[in-house]
């Protein structure tokens, strides 16, 4: 995935719409997805879980993969 605004994160982010921490699995962040899942799956009994699902959407659509360093 080239980065932000690019084709992988717009289908990172429309996965992560329709499950937070999805987007973060198919780019490559297992823990960043598992976190984010948790995280929503847990807030939603309290009627807060909409904040990590926004944050799983915005930050998969704006991730921008680290270039290696020689």
């Amino acid at each position: 995935m080239a980065g932000q605004g690019s084709t992988g994160n717009v289908i990172a982010a429309l996965a992560s719409f329709f499950i937070p921490g999805l987007g973060q699995l198919i780019q490559g962040r297992p823990i960043r997805a598992a976190v984010m899942f948790v995280l929503a799956a847990i807030l939603w009994w309290f009627l807060l879980g909409w904040i990590i699902h926004l944050w799983s959407i915005l930050d998969a659509a704006l991730w921008k993969r680290r270039e290696a360093s020689l």
